[in-house]
């Protein structure tokens, strides 16, 4: 099979090298060579100094909107014969059968991408062939407030889905993106932008909005608490009336990403540990007796790395935990040796995947692990794309492993139904899946759904609830929802002056 990608050559960037790298890499593909469109015109030169403008202030890399040299893609200007397929990047090129076109809400090229991000918008991308959408997923950001950053993010996103596409066509397969699973054979009308004068108010606009945010307020996540005697938050589908108690703090750090546990009679809660001052957390536990948490949490595992997400289970006759270690490219599994303390590394479930919140559910005889998961799409050391919109599966016989990823993978593409936020329940003969919804930032409120369909072959879920930030948790974030040893926890986060807090602020998961 021989693809051609269709490109703007006055606009030539690091991603299309990443998209050709990516997509020749797929077996099967005999060749891929590029076609240089003519110049459109459409991408603003204010958006190349908006980029380094917010690469200096943020120190923030870049990789896919870094501007490259034509020379760069001369490993793929081969005369080569007819190809199977063309990659349209530009929308030049008619709609017709083995034509795709890459679309942002309906517009083809990447300013329409821009325009969308300006407009505080979560695209919707869509890849279609003679007029008919073939695979779609919605893109997330980590950090909204930054154009760059999401910019970037969508990048990264965009050359999953392509990929991920014609590894389904070679294989014969219908589609790709999870999400867009309804949409694909809907047939739609693309058009090519122009960006104007209201496009380059709103780039000015949202310049000096985020550089007042950057000075002036910073995150900082807290932990609710109670105790559970009645309908817990997934049947009550809502705030408690009675409210939720917070597990205090000094000021310095905060605790996120509650996780309580049952074990030999006695409640302990495993958290998050961020102290401000170095940036990089830790995992601590604190027992809770019956008037609460008896003193403030204490480290029980530290790495060399930021860890998060203390999964925690008991199984086989030991306590075991899979915190969040996406900095370190590897889920790994830990076992306690002096509970709540002496956790020992017993296995590495994942390697070379930056993966957010893995949690695992036992079902139909087999251990499932839910976790959201960057791509290596632009060349990034960390990954690239969101942290938050891809959904991956992987399974096996038992909760050691080994696990096999789901060949559907991303299940799912979309910021608001993604990334796990705690525990999957059964409930009614059913899973119940806490969800972040983070399409208009990270954590900004939760979402339940029944999972409908999880198998080697599909899965499927089904929103149910949703649970946002408001008057009985104060603040504008709520991410993580569990229960365990007769107490129920959330987390989530107001804004405070960043002067008051030390260091660095800023988290990923």
């Amino acid at each position: 099979m021989h693809v051609r990608v269709r490109l703007d050559g006055s606009n030539p960037q690091g991603w299309h090298v990443a998209l050709l790298r990516r997509i020749g890499e797929i077996p099967g593909l005999a060749a891929v060579s590029v076609d240089d469109a003519p110049a459109s015109g459409a991408w603003p030169h204010t958006a190349d100094l908006l980029f380094r403008l917010e690469a200096l202030v943020h120190g923030l890399p870049r990789f896919g909107t870094e501007p490259v040299p034509g020379a760069a893609f001369e490993p793929w200007r081969q005369p080569a014969a007819r190809p199977d397929l063309v990659l349209d990047l530009c929308g030049d090129v008619p709609s017709g059968p083995a034509i795709w076109h890459i679309a942002y809400d309906d517009r083809v090229g990447t300013d329409a991408l821009l325009a969308r991000l300006l407009a505080d918008a979560v695209p919707r991308l869509t890849l279609v062939e003679n007029g008919a959408i073939r695979a779609a997923g919605r893109l997330g950001a980590d950090r909204p407030g930054i154009v760059l950053a999401s910019f970037e993010d969508a990048l990264a996103r965009t050359i999953t889905l392509i990929a991920a596409s014609l590894r389904d066509r070679i294989a014969g397969r219908a589609g790709a993106g999870g999400a867009g699973d309804a949409l694909v054979g809907h047939r739609v009308v693309l058009t090519v932008p122009r960006l104007g004068v209201r496009a380059g108010r709103m780039l000015a606009g949202a310049l000096i909005h985020r550089l007042y945010r950057l000075c002036y307020y910073a995150p900082h996540w807290r932990c609710g608490w109670r105790r559970l005697a009645g309908p817990d938050l997934i049947d009550l589908g809502r705030h408690p009336e009675a409210g939720w108690s917070v597990l205090p703090d000094d000021g310095r750090r905060f605790y996120a990403d509650p996780f309580p546990i049952s074990v030999r009679g006695s409640t302990h809660l495993f958290v998050e540990d961020f102290p401000h001052a170095t940036g990089k957390a830790i995992i601590s536990a604190v027992r809770f007796g019956p008037d609460g948490p008896e003193g403030a949490p204490v480290p029980v595992l530290e790495e060399a790395h930021h860890l998060s997400y203390p999964f925690v289970f008991e199984r086989d006759g030991g306590v075991w935990m899979v915190p969040e270690s996406s900095a370190a490219g590897t889920v790994d599994l830990y076992r306690a040796t002096r509970f709540p303390g002496g956790w020992v590394k017993e296995a590495t479930l994942l390697s070379g995947v930056v993966a957010s919140d893995a949690t695992l559910v036992e079902h139909a005889g087999r251990w499932w692990i839910f976790a959201t998961v960057r791509d290596a799409g632009l060349g990034a050391p960390s990954g690239a794309g969101s942290f938050h919109d891809a959904l991956h599966l992987w399974s096996a016989p038992d909760f050691r492993g080994p696990y096999t990823p789901h060949p559907a993978n991303p299940v799912l593409v979309d910021p608001s139904l993604a990334r796990p936020a705690g525990r999957i329940v059964p409930r009614g003969g059913r899973l119940i899946r806490p969800i972040q919804d983070c399409a208009a930032g990270y954590g900004r409120a939760l979402v339940l759904a029944r999972i409908d369909r999880l198998d080697p072959a599909g899965f499927a879920q089904t929103v149910i609830g949703r649970v946002e930030p408001g008057p009985a948790w104060p603040g504008n974030r709520l991410h993580t929802l569990n229960a365990g040893g007769g107490i129920e926890c959330i987390d989530g986060a107001a804004r405070a002056p960043r002067f008051t807090i030390r260091g660095r602020t800023r988290r990923q998961g």
